[in-house]
């Protein structure tokens, strides 16, 4: 079990920017996957952690909310397996990422309703974790989300 974190950014359309994650990733490579996902260093908060990779990953930086903290534990096959304390936090953006090609292959950004859709006709192009993560925002903070994306 260590900690994790997973950033979902949405623009003021409130669409969501997913990332499809590097060939060269051990686990679940090509796979899409929310805005940013990854662990924090030693000594490091899991929200500094969040800036840091938002930074390192995408060339952005945005304010983020905390949404909530669960555990999960998933495999991918016999390669390994994720066992995490995963935050999850949303965040604003309009800018274009600036993506670092050595961990994302493509990026995009979908509205809520098409990823739905996407997830429902292909669960298995997904992480676990956005899968369970997108389930819980969807049920529990996506209105509030969508009302502040348009704010911004």
């Amino acid at each position: 079990l260590h900690r994790a974190f997973s950033v979902f950014l949405f623009n003021s359309r409130g669409e969501l920017l997913l990332q499809q994650r590097s060939a060269a990733k051990p686990l679940w490579p090509l796979h899409w996957s929310n805005s940013c996902c990854s662990h924090p260093r030693q000594g490091e908060s899991v929200e500094a952690a969040a800036q840091r990779r938002l930074t390192e990953e995408l060339g952005l930086s945005a304010k983020l909310r905390l949404l909530y903290k669960f555990e999960y534990q998933a495999a991918y096959g016999q390669v390994g397996s994720e066992h995490e304390l995963c935050w999850v936090f949303a965040g604003f953006t309009d800018e274009e990422p600036h993506a670092d090609a050595g961990e994302i292959a493509a990026w995009r950004h979908v509205s809520p309703g098409s990823l739905d859709t996407e997830i429902a006709a292909n669960p298995a192009a997904f992480t676990p974790w956005l899968k369970l993560e997108w389930a819980d925002i969807t049920a529990r903070y996506l209105p509030q989300l969508l009302a502040a994306a348009d704010r911004n």
